[in-house]
């Protein structure tokens, strides 16, 4: 697709942000699983179904546009979720599983943010209003579960895995 407008910028990166949440909805199941914490896996569980809303946000977006969603891969949410799957892959203690899922899961949260932003933006400017509104819904969701995942980070994931084990030193 050939970028000779703004337009053309924006709905070339709504396909790929629709393709990034298609990724991220396979991979939480994993996440929910793997974690060992019960508010972990809840606050997957959560993002989750807000990702199920978000899929179908962006689908009201396609339809207002008379536009698809394509098939376009969105390889950025693609690195960050083979990263994700290397954590799962790993043996260890289950708090330092669980700090390394949080890391993982803001990273994909910090790549949604900016997303989300820049899309929300390109909407305003293109006087794309109801878009505008959809898109900063979903943008407030990720900054929520960013916040979240850091609460539980600094609340006691992260200090339970420095005492893993005795946490061996180098």
């Amino acid at each position: 697709m050939a970028l000779k407008s703004l337009q053309d910028l924006f709905v070339d990166e709504l396909k790929d942000v629709y393709s990034a949440e298609q990724q991220i909805l396979k991979a939480l199941p994993k996440m929910i699983k793997n974690a060992s914490s019960p508010e972990l896996s809840q606050a997957f569980e959560t993002h989750r179904k807000q990702t199920e809303g978000q899929v179908s946000r962006l689908d009201t977006i396609f339809e207002e546009l008379g536009a698809s969603p394509g098939r376009k891969k969105c390889k950025g949410m693609e690195g960050l979720l083979a990263e994700g799957e290397e954590i799962l892959e790993k043996e260890g203690e289950e708090a330092v599983i669980d700090a390394a899922l949080i890391s993982a899961a803001q990273r994909v949260e910090h790549y949604e943010i900016a997303a989300y932003g820049c899309l929300r933006t390109y909407a305003t400017l293109l006087g794309k209003t109801r878009a505008a509104t959809l898109l900063g819904q979903t943008l407030q969701e990720e900054e929520a579960t960013d916040e979240l995942l850091s609460e539980l980070a600094e609340g006691g994931v992260n200090e339970a895995a420095l005492t893993a084990s005795g946490s061996d030193e180098e």
